[in-house]
């Protein structure tokens, strides 16, 4: 890699700090796709002990990539996303590995795996990627909710949570987080 192949990715990548999430922090403020992976990657870390039998830097480098399209299209809600938009995601993910020809082969790879979501890697790092999602909402003030969340927040990720124990009960406890978010509400 060139220095200045190095530098005009990094300023492309820095749009993650400036691009906004469907979700609100607990302070009110839209939170940021950069501050969305940062703690995806947090969760990747603090598990690895849990799952000795995942390749964690592997997972560590899906959470990393995972919303690089994000910084050229912008965050589209899961539950808004088309197949359009998906497209419209992965070409602006190859646009980007493309700016890198040396790891081009690597990253689109790894991209390919995390797609078709058969490793328990990629299995892994999505079910963390939506249940980050589910705790930041919790932490959100309701009033920023969409009518929707109300009971898309008790479903979402369940499934991709589901083949890990660990993780399930993360889920369980979030979704008593939200339950007890809307009987506050009630």
């Amino acid at each position: 890699m060139k220095p200045a192949e190095f530098m005009d990715f990094l300023h492309v990548l820095e749009n993650m700090k400036c691009n906004t999430r469907h979700g609100w922090t607990h302070t009110g403020r839209r939170e940021s796709v950069a501050e969305h992976t940062f703690r995806v990657c947090c969760m990747a870390l603090l598990l690895e002990d849990e799952f000795p039998e995942l390749d964690m830097v592997r997972v560590l480098k899906m959470c990393l990539i995972h919303d690089w399209g994000e910084a050229v299209t912008g965050d589209i809600p899961s539950f808004l996303k088309t197949e359009r938009d998906e497209s419209t995601e992965l070409d602006a993910i190859h646009s980007l590995t493309a700016r890198l020809p040396d790891m081009q082969g690597k990253l689109d790879t790894l991209y390919a795996e995390m797609e078709e979501r058969q490793t328990p890697e990629a299995k892994f790092y999505k079910a963390l990627d939506r249940l980050e999602a589910v705790i930041q909402h919790n932490e959100a003030p309701l009033s920023t909710w969409i009518e929707l969340e109300k009971t898309l927040n008790l479903t979402y990720g369940v499934e991709d949570c589901a083949p890990f124990p660990f993780l399930a009960e993360v889920r369980k406890l979030s979704n008593e987080d939200t339950l007890r978010k809307l009987a506050e509400e009630a």
